[in-house]
């Protein structure tokens, strides 16, 4: 049987420099993410979409979502079979096509992985454990192109 779950999301736009959207170039694309009970986080656009670099962008949080929802379905398969993983690092990248209409979509996102294993007899395991990670990641089963992986496991 089918579980739902419910999230709750408030994005505030902040970014308005007294006129409004008066002008394409004349107000910010900075706002506010809030969750209850959870820290703020400031955004922004991509800055070639006239947003600030400093504040996190729709398409990093992107990625990041896909990235952190792999591990976490990782960790868990690796507890259950025994794997014993000691570090856990992503340089996820992902590639985003502009439209000439300024429309755009991801065309893939790639996890670059580098877990650390604490026994050499656990390699093959951890390498096999990504591929049913992507399987039951709630994020990539969600998106509709392709979420590559390419592990590097080390032992410590």
């Amino acid at each position: 049987m089918s579980k739902e779950h419910h999230y709750k999301t408030t994005i505030e736009w902040t970014g308005n420099q007294g006129t409004g959207t008066d002008n394409y170039r004349n107000y910010e694309r900075t706002h506010t993410i809030s969750v209850e009970n959870k820290p703020i986080i400031e955004g922004s656009s991509d800055p070639a979409f006239r947003g600030d670099k400093k504040k996190h962008n729709p398409e990093d949080m992107l990625l990041s979502s896909l990235s952190s929802c792999h591990m976490l379905w990782y960790l868990h398969f690796c507890s259950v079979e025994g794997v014993i993983v000691t570090a856990y690092t992503d340089n996820a990248t992902g590639i985003m096509v502009e439209e000439t209409n300024g429309s755009g979509h991801f065309s893939e996102v790639t996890l670059n992985p580098t877990v650390t294993v604490s026994d050499e007899s656990m390699i093959e395991k951890a390498k096999e454990l990504h591929h049913k990670a992507n399987e039951f990641c709630f994020i990539a089963k969600s998106v509709n192109f392709p979420v590559k992986h390419i592990p590097i496991v080390l032992v410590k």
